[in-house]
């Protein structure tokens, strides 16, 4: 080695000992006849004191190599686990030299997004993102021993699959040895977990890549990582207590925190109380419906809309006319889709005032406030129109007020279960979706996911009625992961398979390999999938899951330290016998 010792481990313990250091010149500096230079590496910062007034070679960045004394420091820093000490050198060898980065490797940088990214190996010099990886890798370890010692086995699946029409858009690879022909990358690794499951592989886990050509945002990456898991002979209580616990293990083994039991809530009332299906419960402020008490006073908003809903703000009364044209503008932005708001305050002297007094008289407003539960120094804002666009706006504006308040404290952790979803959704073109998928029923969770076994008879009646047999852990109004108990009669997933669309022909032809597997006896099965980068920035106090990836995409999905994706030569697109498909186009 040609260190003896990092940047982080010294102390006073270690005075007069003859050390090596090895790492990046973090700052030099002049201070009479003496050059300090403070070296880093992963573990740490040390101070190096050389006799010489002499800078020169060690700019930021170098890379270097010193043996010296340990001595007590004059000038402590406390800043530092380090702070107590200094090298005295005696020996110093310059390893390579550097050029001035593009920005400062520091906590507080100032290089921008794009400019970090492009230089991302720079990036991750920084203690805060390689803190945020060094997270990763302990949650990851801690997975491991968890699972493990509840007799899961680490199965690896392949990368290289076929590509299905349900989901996500797949990302393709032509075949150089197959003229016209295409593997697909995993979106899941779902069809494998479950024959591993019909071979008898009662517990599998992964720590997989899976990748999802889909829109970006900040909680989106086209490759992420999933905590993927399988169980046989279980039903779904199984599934919640083993992965609950995982959760719950998680929690106090990497942030020292005991979370309470997971309560459940049912996606109905999910959706009725706070407008979503991933609630953020570190707060109240229920979506409250309107509709029957606001109608009927000549208000025509109300009266001609298909549903009313309020929230209560605690505390927000004092809100002045600004902030509250401010908060309507907000409302009738694109994105939440409202045409307007109501509000009406509840002053500390007990008086009512709103912005419908017009059509609305104390006495009417009052009720509005029982049926709040506001009082006293309240704000009570109201959305008005079609009721699924409306439920939506409202759980944003719930979700906002949550912001301005202060109530989404990041130190504060609430956990549930949300449970009995819909087990199908008819599709009218989703974005995100094949466009063949459009004008029918598809799968809300995957095809591959089992009814709840009182509501099957409804699928020959009434398929959106049907419940599934699926869960989500959600954590401070993020879906950290869902799953299900899968399907595991053939007949059954023939059945799905009709509704979702599929002839026996295309079912046999994408899903023939699984149908076949189960007539060589499958057993009740389940599982889930944990999103690994989801639960990491949750765990980091983040909202986006870049910074926990080592070398992410940016939101236009590219890589722009390597400049990927880029073209290919016209040799290689021969190759693989597409040079024709990408002149056409």
């Amino acid at each position: 080695m040609l260190r003896t010792h990092t940047c982080g481990e010294l102390r006073n313990t270690d005075i007069n000992k003859t050390v090596t250091l090895c790492g990046w010149v973090q700052k030099s500096r002049l201070m009479g006849g003496l050059t300090f230079i403070d070296l880093r590496d992963r573990y740490g910062i040390t101070q190096l004191k050389l006799s010489s007034g002499n800078i020169e070679g060690y700019g930021r960045e170098c890379v270097i190599k010193a043996t010296g004394k340990v001595i007590e420091r004059e000038s402590k820093n406390k800043n530092i686990a380090t702070g107590d000490i200094e090298i005295e050198i005696e020996k110093i060898e310059v390893l390579n030299r550097a050029v001035t980065p593009p920005f400062t490797i520091e906590d507080e940088t100032d290089g921008g997004d794009e400019l970090r990214m492009k230089y991302r190996y720079l990036d991750l010099r920084r203690n805060s993102v390689r803190k945020n990886l060094e997270l990763r890798h302990r949650i990851a370890i801690e997975t491991r021993n968890y699972l493990d010692k509840l007799n899961f086995l680490e199965v690896e699946t392949p990368v290289l699959i076929k590509s299905t029409p349900e989901g996500a858009r797949d990302f393709v690879v032509p075949s150089r040895m197959n003229p016209n022909q295409f593997y697909a990358l995993p979106q899941s690794p779902q069809t494998f977990k479950q024959l591993l499951m019909v071979s008898g592989f009662d517990r599998y886990y992964q720590i997989v890549k899976c990748f999802r050509d889909e829109d970006l945002r900040a909680d989106r990456q086209p490759e992420f990582t999933q905590i993927d898991c399988e169980m046989s002979f279980i039903e779904q209580e199984d599934i919640l207590q083993t992965f609950e616990g995982l959760v719950k293990y998680l929690f106090k083994t990497v942030k020292g925190i005991d979370i309470p039991d997971l309560p459940r809530m049912s996606y109905a009332d999910a959706m009725k109380h706070y407008g979503n299906d991933k609630p953020d419960t570190r707060f109240e402020m229920k979506l409250i419906d309107f509709k029957a008490i606001a109608s009927g006073a000549n208000f025509k908003v109300f009266d001609d809309a298909e549903t009313v809903i309020a929230i209560c703000a605690k505390g927000a009364a004092e809100y002045t006319r600004k902030q509250l044209d401010e908060l309507t503008e907000w409302v009738k932005r694109p994105q939440i889709g409202a045409t307007g708001l109501v509000y009406v305050r509840v002053n500390a002297d007990g008086t009512i005032k709103s912005s419908v007094d017009k059509f609305y008289n104390e006495e009417a407003l009052k009720k509005w406030a029982e049926a709040c539960g506001a009082e006293k120094g309240d704000l009570i804002l109201v959305l008005a129109g079609a009721e699924e666009k409306t439920r939506k706006a409202a759980s944003e504006l719930r979700l906002e007020m949550g912001n301005r308040l202060g109530l989404r404290d990041k130190n504060k952790f609430s956990c549930l279960w949300v449970i009995d979803f819909p087990l199908l959704e008819w599709n009218e073109g989703d974005p995100n979706l094949l466009a063949s998928l459009a004008g029918r029923w598809h799968a809300k969770h995957h095809p591959f996911t089992s009814p709840k076994p009182e509501d099957i008879e409804l699928l020959n009646s009434n398929p959106g009625a049907v419940r599934a047999n699926a869960y989500d852990v959600v954590i401070n109004g993020v879906e950290i992961g869902g799953g299900s108990i899968r399907i595991h009669n053939k007949d059954l997933q023939a059945k799905m398979f009709d509704i979702l669309g599929f002839t026996k022909e295309e079912a046999q032809k994408q899903f023939g390999f699984l149908m076949n597997a189960f007539e060589f006896g499958a057993p009740p099965h389940g599982g889930i999938a944990l999103g690994f980068d989801r639960l990491c920035s949750m765990f980091g106090g983040a909202d986006s899951i870049r910074d926990f990836i080592a070398f992410p995409k940016n939101n236009s999905g590219r890589d722009l330290m390597i400049d990927a994706p880029s073209e290919i030569s016209e040799e290689q697109l021969n190759e693989l016998n597409i040079a024709n498909v990408i002149k056409k186009n």
